[in-house]
């Protein structure tokens, strides 16, 4: 299977990040009509903040250069992720790289306000000393404030793509006064793209139909083990010109080593859900394809997808997923996981007529 040439959209820079790595660009694909380009595998960032566990200064650089070696040219992250440190960090990063060959997104509605108290941030998932607190706010002033904010901490001259993350208690809001105000940073040239990010369907589905979001970042679900975006959320963003970022791609881990003490949506996984992502591991094998290639390649097989985030907290993690989302996944695979009831007969997989899919290098 090969890419489609679909997804190269908006390609800029191609040949030169050909010329550097002697490997295939990552195909682009630009984000509606915002001019906006991501390529197909895009880096998450929320581990170089110390989710869950530190990282080091070194570490978070070596994984930053190891994304842009590997092609990858869309960077994801957010004042939540380690209290502004994965900021300040992929900022670090990439302010020496020219900075009209990569997509920066960040997010809004959680404001950073410093804190005496002490303490880690460890309740909160990251491994970081407790230096502020997180305060909720989906008002416009406090939407204007969270990029001036970004901006400060990663150092760089503008934010390409700007988020309302997890806007799942603050609906009415978000819908009232945040997402207008990013509308008016984005007519303004503050920010190119907008758009939300949630690990929900129904509200992102709204401000599909309900607003004129660029895309959307669907964290988790949509990926080998779930597909409940597969109902309204893809499907209205196909029907209005949309695209749509996937994130959560291995389920918080499972998909990617599905041991006994795997997590699931951040928590332990509930044993029939491992024992399903074990079934689905033994039908890829029996294929000679990884687990990871798999999950990586399969949200390709929806039109509306234009990019999978992968998180990573090291260079060889980061080498890792660059080469199993570049290995070919044969139609098989896909045609016995229908077979074997793990996969329903109306989900698109790569290489149909209908995917848009990159497949194989």
């Amino acid at each position: 299977m090969a890419h489609d040439p679909s997804l190269t959209t908006g390609t800029t820079g191609g040949t030169a990040d050909e010329a550097a790595t002697g490997r295939p660009a990552l195909p682009r694909r630009t984000l509606g009509r915002s001019g906006v380009p991501v390529t197909a595998l895009g880096l998450g960032a929320a581990s170089l903040g110390g989710l869950y566990a530190p990282v080091s200064e070194e570490s978070a650089a070596a994984t930053v250069a190891a994304a842009w070696e590997a092609g990858i040219r869309s960077y994801d992250t957010a004042p939540h992720y380690g209290l502004g440190l994965s900021e300040r960090r992929l900022g670090q990063a990439l302010r020496t790289r020219p900075r009209a060959a990569y997509t920066l997104s960040t997010k809004v509605g959680r404001l950073l306000v410093p804190h005496t108290g002490g303490g880690d941030d460890l309740a909160n998932g990251f491994a970081v000393p407790a230096t502020h607190r997180r305060v909720w706010d989906f008002s416009a002033d406090g939407v204007r404030r969270s990029i001036e904010d970004s901006l400060a901490r990663t150092g760089l001259d503008r934010i390409d793509l700007a988020l309302l993350h997890d806007p799942d208690d603050h609906e009415e809001q978000a819908f009232r006064e945040a997402y207008p105000a990013l509308e008016r940073l984005r007519a303004e040239g503050v920010v190119r793209a907008v758009g939300a990010g949630m690990n929900q369907t129904a509200m992102l589905t709204r401000f599909l139909t309900d607003t004129d979001v660029d895309t959307v970042l669907c964290a988790g679900r949509y990926t080998l083990l779930e597909q409940p975006a597969l109902k309204e959320l893809l499907p209205a963003a196909e029907a209005r010109g949309k695209d749509v970022v996937i994130g959560g791609v291995f389920n918080s881990g499972l998909l990617a080593d599905p041991q006994p003490d795997a997590t699931y949506d951040y928590a332990k996984a509930p044993r029939e859900v491992l024992d399903r992502v074990l079934r689905i591991r033994a039908v890829t094998e029996r294929h000679g394809v990884p687990l990871r290639a798999a999950a990586l390649a399969f949200p390709f097989g929806h039109p509306a997808v234009a990019s999978v985030l992968v998180g990573a907290r090291s260079a060889a993690e980061v080498r890792d997923a660059a080469a199993q989302w570049r290995r070919p996944v044969p139609a098989a695979l896909w045609d016995e996981l229908r077979a074997e009831g793990l996969l329903g007969d109306d989900v698109p997989v790569p290489g149909e007529a209908s995917a848009t899919a990159p497949e194989g290098g």
